[in-house]
């Protein structure tokens, strides 16, 4: 929804009625997944300092998103290798923190694996694809295939760690790709 905003706003980007009703429909199958299915959940929530932090990274990532239309003409792993080494510059200090802090530790060999594995497919694989499908298709468009975040991770929880399956799961699911299917074939034809 960020990136949409955005787009139209500083990109001058033209929006469908219909990429909107989709955009709406994966939001609601989001906040469907959020709240395990449960009206009563929903209400519990409250806003916290994690859901500022959360807000300012959504944010940036809405810009740099945005920001993708406008990047260096070179091909995806470069540039994408460039914003890596300075995320880890970045991350430096706040390391050198949690170490003076007496809070660092080594992760477990396991901990090892799923550092592997977030490495190389959600931050890197992935990432690659999105600058890509950024450049062919547009950063709105492509924004809206990232309502499959919040479908993907429960999907994980119940392959990986053995969560139960509920119902609000598959209605989630539908309205995701629902809303993505209205976005980019019903809306895209107006």
């Amino acid at each position: 929804m960020l990136v949409l905003l955005g787009g139209v706003l500083f990109l001058r980007l033209r929006v469908t009625a219909l990429q909107m009703l989709g955009v709406v429909i994966t939001l609601a199958g989001v906040a469907i997944v959020a709240s395990r299915g449960t009206w009563a959940v929903m209400a519990a929530l409250d806003f916290n300092l994690g859901d500022v932090w959360i807000l300012l990274a959504s944010l940036l990532y809405a810009g740099y998103t945005l920001g993708l239309r406008a990047r260096p003409s070179v091909p995806p792993l470069v540039f994408f290798s460039a914003v890596a080494g300075v995320a880890a510059l970045a991350s430096l200090p706040l390391l050198a923190a949690e170490v003076a802090a007496g809070r660092f530790f080594w992760p477990t060999p396991l901990g090892w694996l799923i550092l592997v594995y977030v490495g190389l497919l959600p931050s890197f694989v992935s990432q690659i694809f999105f600058i890509r499908a950024v450049e062919l298709i547009g950063p709105a468009r492509a924004s809206v295939f990232l309502n499959l975040n919040p479908v993907f991770g429960p999907a994980l929880a119940v392959g990986m760690l053995g969560e139960p399956v509920g119902a609000y799961h598959a209605v989630a699911l539908a309205m995701v790709l629902g809303g993505i299917w209205i976005a980019e074939r019903l809306g895209a034809r107006r």
